[in-house]
């Protein structure tokens, strides 16, 4: 069986080659690929690139195509795999690409083509700690407290002071209840806070049997009732702008916004009047619509806002673990052991 594999700047080919060695399958040849600039700075943009407009805006790595055409297994991290990439593909089993997000696979024509797309979702843990810190550090004002005493002033009235309460007086409603939102809700029920969700694909059911117990209410009704309104769902056609205008407006004068999901899920022109005219107590964003946020966007110009570098995700063993966890996800789903070459 042959396996191609395509690194980057962040998960190398030699970090899947050392994957595929635990894994106890007829792989007899195995060809490493790189896509992507070197550096992280560039490498980014071109994440942004599919992460707009999908595997189709960027170029196949070099030799894919070549490669592809005998390869039963295909392993990726962000490289694109477009329907030129999957044409080219005589015998492809499957696809796997260890991150939790797919929009770098033209998911419909493998789907079309029969070929399963194994995921991994790495870093859910990091990106729910991230968010529970930055509701403690908007609603409670540790980041703007540090920020000035380090410039030497001494301030204890914040534009939210006179909403300042504890979190466990406020609701919580957490807009899509995959595996990040419902490790937030795990957190949050175990704080004591109360916590609401909206999410069209869940059931009641299904989430008590996880040991989450909370209402379910339509995305209307969370932004009427929430004192903070944080956003786990997904990049797609389905979900681009989700969050609209009528829904901040829907905001209490109290309440917040928090985002460490993917900027393009809302409107940006609505969640930057409500900061700038206080329509609402403030927000904290860990994604933006053009990153690095360019210099005089309204939200740097905000003091009710919170503000990190798309780092929620980051901890240092959630990219090199990422390649054994998807082989360890490729032996449950499919059992590849028993394919014969």
């Amino acid at each position: 069986m042959k396996a191609v594999i395509i690194g980057d700047v962040f998960v190398t080919a030699d970090q899947f080659e050392e994957a595929i060695k635990q894994w106890d399958a007829p792989i007899d040849q195995v060809v490493k690929l790189s896509w992507g600039p070197n550096k992280k700075e560039e490498f980014q943009e071109a994440i942004l690139e599919i992460e707009r407009s999908g595997p189709e805006a960027v170029s196949p790595p070099k030799g894919l195509l070549e490669q592809i055409v005998d390869a039963d297994l295909l392993l990726v991290h962000f490289a694109p795999v477009s329907q030129i990439v999957l044409e080219a593909a005589q015998q492809l089993k499957v696809i796997g690409t260890c991150r939790g997000g797919m929009e770098h696979i033209n998911l419909a024509f493998a789907k079309s083509r029969g070929i399963p797309v194994v995921n991994v979702i790495r870093n859910a843990e990091a990106v729910a700690d991230f968010t529970i810190g930055l509701i403690y550090s908007e609603t409670r004002n540790i980041a703007r407290s540090h920020h000035a005493l380090k410039a030497g002033k001494w301030v204890k009235d914040f534009p939210n002071y006179s909403y300042t309460k504890s979190v466990k007086d406020q609701i919580v409603g957490i807009v899509g209840l995959g595996n990040i939102g419902r490790i937030v809700a795990k957190n949050l029920i175990a704080l004591g806070i109360p916590v609401i969700g909206s999410d069209p694909y869940v059931t009641s059911q299904e989430l008590s049997e996880e040991g989450i117990e909370i209402n379910l209410v339509s995305l209307d009704e969370l932004f009427e009732a929430a004192s903070i309104v944080t956003v786990h769902v997904r990049l797609s056609e389905e979900t681009k702008g989700l969050i609209k205008e009528n829904h901040i407006l829907k905001m209490k004068k109290d309440s917040y916004l928090i985002n460490t999901s993917r900027a393009e899920v809302m409107e940006e022109k609505p969640l930057c009047e409500a900061l700038v005219n206080k329509q609402i107590a403030g927000a904290a964003i860990d994604v933006f619509w053009q990153e690095p946020i360019p210099q005089g966007h309204p939200l740097l110009l905000c003091d009710n806002v919170t503000l990190t570098p798309h780092i929620a995700g980051d901890t240092v063993d959630a990219l090199p673990k990422s390649p054994i966890k998807l082989v360890e996800n490729l032996k449950k789903t499919l059992k590849l052991e028993k394919i014969e070459a």
